[in-house]
């Protein structure tokens, strides 16, 4: 596959799971920055190739031979975002431009044995999960800050928005993976919210909070 043939099919993956009923072209179109009638141009050299199923109107699907294809390139991405963060001191802020990159290298003994050395990881930077050799994910329960009830202390375990100015906007407020929040009050009118975190009370916003991922105790 070319590049742009693997980006196209881990925005789809992306995207059904967000859309089980199918991906609308616009959508795919609206992710990858492009329009629409290249997008139709690169669903149907998708489908001759039996990755997706499309059909004009209908929204596109992954074939199995497609999403496993995805998960691989989506396996390759969140590894090499791990061995940045890991072994070669990069922020969380400032690996996917370089793993979007990287993800494209196609050696998949080079893959399995970055895999071995980083001892299996199951999450990236991210707390986004990791698809083994055989494309099988391991998930976890986990929920939006926004969900939380208060009085409930939560730990921090993902976030839903990866954008670097999201990320800085966590490292100025100190809010990592495993970070402890216990919620203090919710206002009803805006969503805003206070939390306690190391003993510092901090108000955020409803934006904010429906894009942190947390686990309860």
């Amino acid at each position: 596959m070319t590049t742009s043939e693997e980006n196209y099919l881990k925005v789809i993956y992306h995207l059904s799971n967000l859309s089980p009923k199918g991906v609308n072209t616009n959508a795919i179109a609206g992710m990858l920055d492009t329009k629409a009638s290249s997008v139709t141009d690169m669903l149907k050299k998708l489908s001759d190739k039996e990755l997706v199923d499309y059909q004009k109107y209908q929204g596109v699907f992954l074939t199995e031979k497609g999403k496993l294809n995805a998960k691989m390139i989506v396996r390759n991405h969140r590894l090499w975002e791990v061995f940045l963060v890991e072994k070669l001191g990069f922020a969380w802020d400032e690996v996917h431009e370089v793993a979007e990159e990287l993800e494209h290298i196609r050696s998949e003994k080079l893959i399995n044995q970055l895999d071995k050395f980083l001892n299996y990881p199951s999450f990236d930077p991210h707390g986004d999960p990791i698809p083994n050799a055989k494309g099988e994910i391991q998930n976890i329960d986990k929920q939006l800050l926004s969900e939380i009830d208060v009085n409930k202390t939560i730990t921090c375990i993902g976030v839903k928005d990866t954008s670097v100015d999201f990320l800085q906007y966590l490292n100025k407020q100190q809010i990592s993976l495993g970070t402890k929040i216990k919620v203090l009050e919710k206002e009803a009118f805006d969503g805003t919210i206070k939390i306690e975190i190391n003993s510092s009370i901090l108000v955020i916003s409803d934006k904010i909070a429906n894009n942190l991922y947390v686990k309860t105790h």
